[in-house]
């Protein structure tokens, strides 16, 4: 049995990564430059980066590519070295992997393509897959396990990260990015992903939730996809980005987040980690508060308020049951 099947089997609950961005900032990356670009000069710090992460016992880590495709990289005049620049970020996790001699797996960070897709937009579909494929391919050569594709707002895009995982032959992950009303920017819904996986011909072994809102507003998305036969992923924002002398700052402590990681699996979700403003430090709190035992499922919306604070979404936008019982039907 490979590592990831035998994680997903006998672990309660896979903790995954952090932050790549904001890890990224603080190490110097200056705004408006590609993450990505740091894989060929300061691949030091790229590999820093992940040993924080390997540090505090993640079980998954993504690497540094998550707008590392022809057409995101063309902005900055790099478009002909995607391959070159996905299979470094995956190299350099992992050498980080191999040295620490910790069973971690490495998952390949696809986000979207940075444009729209016919009919919405002017690129094609079968261009689309193309530029996923070359990235996934340059993941895969550097030594991934699987591909994660992130924060996609399309389900057209996400078919086409599907898709483009199949030519590659490789396993996946995807995550959506859902508001606050429960609804990416296409207006699409976790009751929606749900269908759209059923119906892949190439499914994820496992899907869920990332970024776009706090961890409140996250689990409440998770809550949505409990009915889904398939494993379930909560990556949320460590709290709420807050501006403050020109720069922004995540209103998440390591304690809060601690709090997200337990209402997370007790939500439903099987890979649970952070996004944006989510450090080491959050995920080793995280880790500790996963390590004690199971509680009650019984959850309400109630109690994660108390917990996170309350919604940000207009009560009354996302219709759901005021309480989720752990008798509900649940993959």
């Amino acid at each position: 049995m490979d590592l990831l099947k035998k994680k997903l089997l006998e672990q309660s609950v896979l903790l995954a990564d952090g932050a790549m961005g904001t890890s990224l900032f603080q190490m110097g990356l200056e705004p408006g430059d590609p993450p990505e670009i740091w894989n060929i000069y300061e691949s030091k710090k790229i590999g820093l980066h992940y040993q924080s992460f390997i540090e505090v016992d993640s079980d998954i880590i993504l690497t540094n590519s998550f707008g590392a495709n022809s057409l995101r990289l063309k902005l900055h005049g790099l478009s002909n070295r995607t391959f070159e620049i996905s299979k470094i970020s995956a190299e350099i996790g992992r050498e980080a992997i191999d040295k620490s001699n910790k069973q971690i797996i490495l998952a390949g960070s696809v986000g979207p393509t940075g444009e729209l897709i016919e009919p919405i937009g002017t690129l094609n579909y079968k261009d689309a897959v193309e530029v996923f494929h070359e990235q996934i391919e340059g993941l895969k050569k550097g030594g991934v396990d699987l591909i994660w594709g992130e924060t996609i707002s399309d389900p057209t895009e996400y078919k086409a990260i599907s898709e483009a995982a199949s030519l590659a032959k490789i396993r996946w992950f995807g995550t959506m990015s859902f508001d606050t009303k429960g609804n990416t920017m296409m207006g699409f819904t976790p009751a929606n992903l749900v269908s759209l996986i059923e119906k892949l011909p190439f499914k994820p072994m496992a899907a869920g939730a990332n970024c776009g809102v706090g961890p409140a507003d996250l689990i409440r998305s998770v809550i949505d996809l409990r009915a889904a036969l398939f494993p379930l992923i909560a990556k949320a924002n460590a709290g709420i980005p807050e501006f403050s002398n020109g720069e922004i700052h995540y209103s998440g402590t390591p304690s809060l987040m601690a709090e997200y990681a337990v209402l997370a699996r007790r939500a439903g979700a099987k890979i649970i980690g952070g996004c944006c403003g989510t450090s080491a430090k959050h995920v080793e709190a995280m880790k500790t508060a996963l390590s004690i035992s199971m509680e009650d499922l019984d959850l309400s919306f109630k109690e994660i308020q108390a917990k996170l604070g309350k919604f940000s979404g207009v009560p009354g936008t996302r219709k759901r049951r005021n309480r989720i019982s752990k008798n509900q039907k649940s993959k």
